[in-house]
C-alpha cells in the first residue's frame, strides 16, 4: 500500500500527497522503510514524510549534495533534511554553512537557517537548540475557573485575553527552559494581522510590549468585541509530536510540532534577533463554534518575550 502511495504521489497524485502527509503526522515511522523508495523516486516533496528517516536515507541525501548532482533541488534536499533532525544531517549543514555545496547562491536563505523549517537552529557559540519539543499534549478549551481582569488592547479597545496559563515544569515545555509560570495576555483579534509580543515574568507577569507596532490594514474604529473566556487545560499525550492539527475540533495541542496553515512563521525574539521557541497551538475550532485558523505560541526565555501569531486558509 505504502509503495502505490509513494509512485502515485511521485507522478502528482495530489490525493496520495495528502494521505503521506497525513501518516507523516499520525505516524511517521510507518514511512522509515519506504523512504529509500520515495528518493529513488524523486520525491522530495511534501519533505515531512522524511522526519523518521533513518541514518541511510539521510546519508544518501547528503551525498546527493555532496555531489552537486541536484542543484536546482537543493532548497527540497535541504528541507529534507532539516525535517529529519538527524544528526548526519545536522553535521552536514554545519559544514556547508562553511563549505556552501552546489546551487547555494540560489538558495532564498541560508543553509543553517534551513534548519528551522524542521524545528531547531544553532546557536551563535555553536550549539544546538531545539526550537520544538520532543513530546506533546492535548490541549483542551475550558472555561476559566476565575474572572480574567486584563488591561484593554491599546490598538483596539477590546479586552485582551489570556489565552494560556502554563507551569514551566510542564513536561511538553522542557525545551523552553523556562522556570515558574507562563503566561500569555495578548489581543485575540489584533493578533490575526500581526505578530504580538508580550514582555513576560517568572510570577506570571505578561505585559503588552510597547514596541508593537500596528500594521496600517488593522481595521480601526470598530466597538469592542465580546470574547469567549477560555483557557487551555492540559489533556492526554499525544502519541507523537506531530499531531497538533490546525483544522479539526480538539486539534489544539500544547508542546510538539506546529501544524502550520501557510508558510512556517516562527518569530525572532524582539529582544535578540533569536529564534523564539515553540510553545503550542491553539486551533480557532476550540475556541469559536464557527472559529477558524489557529494561533501558535512562542517564548524566548532568556530575555522574557512571548509571541502570539496567526494564520489561516
Amino acid at each position: 500500500m505504502l509503495e502505490e502511495l509513494i509512485d502515485r504521489a511521485a507522478a502528482d497524485d495530489d490525493a496520495a500527497t495528502e494521505e503521506l502527509t497525513e501518516i507523516a503526522d499520525s505516524d511517521p515511522g510507518r514511512l522509515t522503510p519506504f523512504l529509500g523508495r520515495a528518493l529513488d523516486a524523486d520525491l522530495l516533496w511534501p519533505p515531512t514524510i522524511y522526519r523518521a528517516a533513518d541514518a541511510g536515507v539521510v546519508g544518501r541525501v547528503v551525498a546527493l549534495v555532496d555531489r552537486g548532482e541536484r542543484p536546482e533541488a537543493l532548497n527540497q534536499l535541504l528541507l529534507v533534511l532539516a525535517v529529519s533532525r538527524h544528526p548526519l544531517a545536522e553535521a552536514a549543514m554545519r559544514r556547508w554553512a562553511g563549505q556552501p555545496p552546489a546551487g547555494a547562491d540560489g538558495l532564498p536563505i541560508g543553509v543553517l537557517d534551513f534548519a528551522r523549517e524542521g524545528g531547531w537552529t544553532i546557536e551563535p557559540d555553536g550549539t544546538r537548540r531545539d526550537l520544538c519539543g520532543d513530546v506533546a499534549y492535548e490541549w483542551i478549551p475550558r472555561e476559566a475557573p476565575e474572572p480574567l481582569f486584563n488591561p484593554a488592547c491599546p490598538w483596539c479597545t477590546t479586552t485582551l485575553s489570556t489565552i494560556a496559563d502554563l507551569d514551566g515544569a510542564e513536561p511538553a515545555l522542557a525545551h523552553v527552559g523556562w522556570t515558574g509560570r507562563l503566561r500569555f495576555r495578548t489581543c485575540v483579534l489584533c493578533s490575526c494581522y500581526t505578530t504580538l509580543f508580550s514582555q513576560v515574568t517568572p510570577d506570571g507577569g505578561a505585559t503588552w510590549w510597547e514596541g508593537n507596532t500596528a500594521p496600517s490594514y488593522l481595521p480601526v474604529g470598530g466597538p469592542p468585541q465580546e470574547l469567549p473566556t477560555l483557557l487551555p487545560v492540559v489533556g492526554a499525550a499525544r502519541s507523537n509530536p506531530y499531531q497538533a492539527s490546525a483544522w479539526s475540533r480538539g486539534g489544539s495541542t500544547l508542546g510538539g510540532h506546529p501544524q502550520w496553515i501557510q508558510d512556517p512563521e516562527d518569530p525572532d525574539c524582539p529582544g535578540c534577533g533569536r529564534p523564539m521557541s515553540y510553545v503550542g497551538l491553539i486551533g480557532g475550532a476550540d475556541l469559536y463554534e464557527y472559529g477558524e485558523g489557529a494561533y501558535y505560541l512562542h517564548v524566548h526565555q532568556p530575555c522574557g518575550f512571548t509571541a502570539v501569531t496567526y494564520q489561516q486558509s
